[in-house]
């Protein structure tokens, strides 16, 4: 009989790894490590010649196949054991159809090569794929009762502030990866100005792509703040909502800092990883901070049908 809990932990450890493991690919330049094949690397199994190319993307298709391997056992067990929660067969329907996603679009990429733009949607796919495993093993978690996740009163700003910042977190997602893509890492090689530039404002396209991420980071923080600040003014006595907002706060804290280091110390293969990880990890409590203003919904739905049947 499998373990549910310790699965979902491990899904969701090798979930994160993939998505580093995607970073540094295209950090090292080994994107074309195996050739272009898939899913064996130049085509065959045993390898004549082994670079240090090959072996990391080798290894990113080992810890993807695993991860593949994962998330469905975790899938059906999770519909089979939690399935009477109402956001088990949603989660597990997405981490599924999303990994699978995933895979196709790293295999189109080695195989046929694609654009930048394309390049950085993968990473976003990677996320939701991420996410939705990480809510899995949250949910697997919450039967236990180890804490108290059900949000009784959750007010209209709470709840745009939660959805709102999901959807824009995304993208400024995908603004970040389309920097790495684009090899606009350094275009602006100064922190918080674009000193590169002769007159002050970006003039190539890789400047351009550089600075509007920076715009679109410095409004996430500044939303976050917003947010956490009203988390913390109103919601205290909710206390999974409440400490939700303050590592989120925590977290767009540190991608800052990250983000900046990669810049200042030339993309520093630690601060660059350590910028991916962490905003793997802010996007996946934004999703269950947005799960649990949906639940909020239903709780009121339900306290509002409770009260009819009193008065009938």
């Amino acid at each position: 009989m499998f373990q549910l809990k310790p699965i979902a932990v491990v899904s969701t450890i090798v979930l994160l790894l993939v998505l580093l493991g995607g970073a540094l690919v295209t950090k090292t330049g080994s994107s074309q490590g195996c050739g272009a094949s898939w899913p064996l690397c130049n085509g065959s199994i045993v390898q004549t010649v082994i670079t240090k190319e090959l072996i990391i993307e080798a290894a990113h298709r080992f810890v993807s196949s695993l991860a593949g391997i994962l998330v469905i056992i975790l899938a059906v067990l999770s519909w089979r054991r939690i399935g009477h929660l109402r956001e088990t067969k949603l989660l597990s329907i997405l981490s599924v159809l999303f990994l699978i996603a995933q895979a196709l679009l790293g295999a189109a990429a080695v195989v046929w090569g694609q654009s930048p733009a394309i390049k950085a949607l993968h990473f976003g796919v990677s996320l939701i794929s991420f996410a939705s495993v990480l809510l899995l093993t949250l949910l697997i978690f919450e039967v236990d009762k180890k804490y108290d996740a059900k949000v009784l009163i959750v007010d209209r700003k709470m709840s745009f502030h939660a959805v709102g910042l999901l959807i824009y977190t995304y993208l400024v997602v995908y603004t970040g990866a389309l920097v790495r893509h684009k090899g606009a890492g350094v275009a602006c090689s100064d922190v918080p100005f674009c000193s590169n530039s002769s007159i002050g404002m970006p003039e190539t396209i890789q400047q351009w792509v550089q600075m509007g991420h920076r715009t679109a980071a410095l409004i996430l923080f500044i939303w976050i703040a917003i947010a956490c600040y009203h988390a913390v003014k109103h919601h205290k006595h909710e206390k999974v909502l409440y400490h939700g907002w303050i590592i989120s706060m925590v977290l767009i804290t540190l991608q800052a800092f990250t983000g900046a280091m990669s810049v200042l110390t030339q993309l520093s293969m630690f601060f660059t990883l350590a910028h991916g990880f962490i905003i793997a990890c802010l996007f996946g409590v934004l999703s269950y901070l947005v799960l649990l203003v949906t639940r909020n919904k239903v709780n009121k739905q339900a306290k509002k049908g409770s009260g009819t049947k009193a008065a009938l």
